[in-house]
């Protein structure tokens, strides 16, 4: 196979643009089995077009993994958020080891786990998730740089511990799941919330709330009321949707959302038509929020 790849390779230069079209289509056909050669034939090029070229292969298979990748998790269920999460992650940072990203959800997890009673009642669970969360660890809203991608790419987070309303939201829901803490995000227009959920009681979807968590603001709790208030302000009415708990997929649908916006207002329409196609693959077969 090297010499094939190899002979490729060197096709790359190629002036005759059907040439260089069909050497790339038969480069793409192997997959990421061949970025670490095409990343050495880089290292060992002298001429900036076959550069570029290889930079731009090695960027587009890689693309492709996410674009299969999310679509097998998509159609799979959509089961794990935090597989979703990773996914879009790969885009921006595809050599990024995930298993580091579980390892600092389960290093605050252990943290809360360890100083968490059985007996608290769910208004004391969470103030001291808070106080873990915000305060040992240092998350807060990244209130000064709203519009970068960064933030919605959940490594970026956890290490800068700064995001926007929905990737904070999400890392704090999952390390709450793992502790057994029932709490989900919640769609609402223009802001992200998470919902405490009395899994215990057989009401109507909205009853079971029993409060609600601002994971921007510092965990702060709050009540259906402000809800309302919320809804009101805007216009929109009070319906179930803005109350209960989301999907996954809604989930990731709003966070693509959140970076097609981050590129739009910094001009990178290259990643504007990505994300798209992304944003395309979990939208298929659902309905638009």
């Amino acid at each position: 196979m090297n010499k094939e790849l190899e002979s490729l390779v060197k096709l790359l230069d190629d002036p005759d643009e059907q040439v260089s079209k069909n050497v790339e289509e038969r480069l793409l056909s192997y997959g990421n089995g061949i970025i670490e050669y095409l990343e050495s034939a880089w290292e060992q090029s002298f001429d900036a077009l076959v550069q570029q070229r290889i930079e731009n292969l090695v960027h587009k298979i890689q693309f492709n993994d996410v674009k299969n990748d999310l679509t097998l998790w998509y159609t799979g269920g959509a089961f794990d958020i935090l597989d979703g999460m990773i996914i879009i992650n790969r885009y921006q940072y595809p050599d990024m080891d995930p298993q580091k990203i579980v390892y600092q959800i389960e290093e605050i997890k252990r943290e809360v786990w360890l100083q968490i009673l059985y007996s608290m009642s769910p208004v004391e669970k969470i103030k001291l998730f808070n106080h873990v969360f915000y305060n040992v660890y240092g998350f807060a809203g990244n209130t000064g740089n709203h519009q970068d991608p960064n933030n919605s790419y959940i490594s970026q987070v956890l290490e800068s511990k700064k995001g926007n309303q929905i990737s904070l939201a999400v890392i704090y829901s999952i390390i709450a799941q793992k502790l057994d803490i029932p709490v989900y995000g919640v769609n609402l227009p223009q802001h992200f919330i998470l919902a405490y959920v009395d899994e215990s009681l057989n009401e109507s979807p909205t009853e079971e709330v029993l409060f609600y968590i601002n994971a921007f603001n510092k965990g702060f709790i709050f009540g259906k009321k402000d809800v309302d208030s919320f809804l009101k302000q805007l216009n929109l009415p009070l319906e179930d949707q803005y109350y209960q708990a989301c999907s996954n997929t809604d989930i990731i649908r709003r966070v693509l959302r959140n970076l097609t916006s981050s590129y739009q207002k910094s001009g990178n329409e290259d990643k504007v038509a990505e994300v798209s196609e992304l944003l395309k693959i979990v939208e298929d077969q659902g309905p638009a929020l």
